[in-house]
């Protein structure tokens, strides 16, 4: 298993730390940069990796470490510094450990986890081998066939750090799934949960009972023929598998009183020169908590203050090619989104997936999805949007166990939609309240409520029926 560990210190770790810290195997440990200077390895004599350095990243967004280490931070800004040791050689896990303790000594600052700097010494590594290359060219992943790439992660909250965003590139590219293998502690940050493909990716989670089980449905899972795979019952059929699921992911249920407001829209732009992008994702922001985002990043943690300016500029520095970011609120109200940014022939699109956290004695703010499809409808070129209510965690990582689906509170339906469909049938539909008209009379938006108690899954039906009258079907 490899390990991660990270430092956190209030200066940028200079030049002469990271030296200082790379020595911690002594003078025989050969070093070498890739990707241009944003990763550096620590090498043995005979060039095979043992400890991989991703470039100091300044994070200026407050609770990132809390969110996704369940660690103390310094004040904004703070320089974020990660290593991982290579996979089964006891000496570079304690090369790790010693190199985030002397960044920590000698820059100021904290090494995570807690613990992991036992030694700033030199750590002995005579006579210690290790693979002679990382699988697949990739630090982050630890085993590799023909099928999947096999990710361990041993961290409170597995996150979308650069290391896992070039995981998911280099697996695409290849073809292959992508298993990301976990303790029964540990959670998914939803940036990830959003990323896994289907099948043969999953979350694979270590359980004392049963082995390992899928992380987000239950099944029992068992290692056959270079990937995890579903287990099979004995009393299995073509027509019903009769899927084992682990007891562990089931007893998880309990319901805490804790909720999520959930938003997902798509907007479609213009294509301009003077278009300005993120503001759909504000606007929402602003209407649910009263404040704008946070901050924002092209990876976790989310490290820049929030600009639409500066998420513009990125995006048309990458133009054509598609941009994804991830938005972050306030420790105080938690909040996450996903931006999904694509040049196609309609125009710029953005799509967009976010959750608000709240508490057991808090009410997620439902009357404020109206007002968030207004201004979505009237100044963002909304084409759809859903809102739902989940019973899930306030913090919005993702646990492994059953938390149930969330249940339909409005769906909208964008001005363009409305005007090319067919005679009146987004007007008439088969619901008991009639759609609510958004934005400009002569070119408005329909507003369409699923009345009930949100905690009522018949709410999904009357979702469905309605899906299937918009489509004529």
């Amino acid at each position: 298993m490899t390990k991660d560990v990270v430092a956190l210190t209030k200066k940028m770790p200079d030049p002469l730390s990271v030296i200082a810290g790379l020595l911690s195997g002594g003078p025989d440990l050969l070093v070498g940069a890739e990707a241009e200077g944003a990763l550096v390895r620590l090498h043995d004599e005979q060039g095979r990796p043992l400890l991989s350095v991703e470039a100091p990243l300044l994070v200026q967004v407050r609770g990132e470490a809390e969110r996704l280490l369940g660690a103390s931070e310094p004040e904004v800004p703070y320089w974020w510094t990660e290593a991982r040791a290579t996979t089964g050689v006891k000496e570079a896990e304690a090369l790790a450990g010693t190199f985030v303790g002397r960044i920590a000594t000698l820059v100021g600052g904290t090494a995570w986890p807690r613990g992991v700097a036992t030694s700033i010494g030199v750590v002995n590594t005579e006579g210690m081998t290790a693979v002679p290359v990382p699988a697949a060219a990739q630090p982050a992943v630890d085993v590799l066939t023909d099928k999947v790439a096999v990710v361990i992660q041993d961290r409170p909250v597995v996150a979308m750090t650069s290391w896992l965003a070039d995981t998911f590139r280099a697996a695409a590219e290849a073809e292959l799934g992508l298993q990301i293998v976990t303790p029964a502690g540990t959670r998914l940050s939803p940036t990830v949960r959003g990323a896994l493909p289907g099948w043969p990716s999953r979350w694979v989670v270590q359980d004392e009972k049963c082995g390992y089980y899928d992380g987000l449905s239950g099944a029992i899972l068992q290692w056959a023929n270079g990937l995890f795979v579903t287990l099979e019952s004995p009393d299995a059929t073509a027509e019903d598998p009769r899927t084992p699921i682990a007891e562990t992911f089931a007893q998880g249920a309990a319901d805490t009183g804790e909720r999520q407001l959930a938003i997902s829209f798509r907007c479609v732009h213009p294509a301009d020169d003077r278009l300005v992008l993120g503001g759909a994702v504000e606007s929402v922001w602003r209407e649910v908590t009263g404040e704008p985002p946070a901050g924002w990043g092209t990876e976790e943690p989310a490290n820049l203050p929030w600009s639409l300016r500066q998420l513009t500029d990125v995006a048309f520095e990458r133009s054509p090619e598609p941009t994804w970011v991830v938005v972050v609120g306030s420790p105080e109200r938690p909040g996450l989104a996903t931006v999904r940014i694509t040049r196609t022939t309609a125009g710029v699109e953005e799509d967009v997936t976010l959750a608000f956290g709240y508490g057991a004695a808090e009410e997620p703010p439902t009357e404020a999805a109206q007002k968030a499809a207004e201004a979505l409808a009237t100044r963002h070129d909304l084409q759809s949007m859903l809102v739902q209510v989940r019973r899930a965690r306030r913090d919005l990582s993702v646990p492994p166990h059953f938390e149930g689906p969330g249940v339909p509170y409005a769906f909208v339906l964008g001005a363009e939609e409305v005007r090319t469909m067919p005679g009146d049938r987004a007007r008439r539909t088969p619901l008991r309240e009639k759609p609510r008209e958004l934005g400009p009379r002569t070119r408005p938006a329909l507003y369409y409520p699923f009345p009930g108690d949100p905690s009522d899954l018949s709410g999904w039906q009357d979702f469905e029926r309605l899906m299937r009258h918009l489509k004529g079907s």
